[in-house]
């Protein structure tokens, strides 16, 4: 932990690092708040989430689409940094592709609000979708790519289009709640797996 100096002042780097960590956990929180209730979730929720005031959330966002698009920014970071990671501690490629899966559709029903939150603002949805795809197939191709290599899984599934299927089957969950994406998520990828010989 940092020393204050003479003054009681504490250096600016850390302060800097505190905020950061502050505004992660606070990213952190809405995203699992858009997950459970929506984009359109209460900002005292929110914040009650994160354990923060409102007036904390209003200062870093001050509006709605300023949180979204933060959250959607946080979100495709951790799924990018999630790959790598999850390859080295899961029992096999094949486990680390489906706890990123589960990262992923996470990920997909905070999305699936984004272009209402950004309303007319198509030239900044469309440069966050450049963004999440760029940031987001390698990581996904990677971890197919260790589990063809293992055996686990058939080759010739491109990363895209196994992003595009799930994202396709996440979509109903916006208008019916008894929907649940995951089981069909699951089925999706059992049908990848190659079949086990006698």
């Amino acid at each position: 932990m940092p020393t204050a100096s003479p003054s009681g002042e504490v250096p600016a780097r850390s302060k800097r690092a505190d905020a950061l960590r502050n505004q992660q956990t606070l990213l952190a929180a809405a995203a699992a708040v858009f997950v459970t209730s929506g984009v359109d979730a209460p900002i005292r929720e929110i914040a009650a989430r994160a354990g923060v005031g409102m007036g904390t959330i209003y200062r870093h966002f001050p509006t709605r689409a300023d949180l979204v698009v933060a959250v959607y920014r946080h979100q495709v970071e951790a799924c990018a940094e999630a790959g790598p990671s999850l390859l080295v501690s899961a029992d096999s490629p094949l486990a680390a592709l489906g706890q990123w899966v589960d990262l992923f559709v996470d990920f997909l029903v905070t999305k699936h609000g984004l272009a209402n939150a950004l309303q007319s603002d198509s030239s900044g949805f469309d440069a966050l979708h450049t963004y999440f795809l760029d940031r987001l197939v390698p990581v996904c191709a990677q971890l197919l790519d260790a589990a063809v290599d293992t055996g686990e899984i058939r080759p010739g599934t491109h990363a895209y289009e196994l992003m595009r299927g799930i994202g396709n089957l996440c979509i109903g969950r916006d208008s019916d709640p008894r929907y649940d994406p995951r089981r069909l998520v699951e089925l999706l990828l059992q049908g990848l797996q190659r079949p086990q010989s006698p």
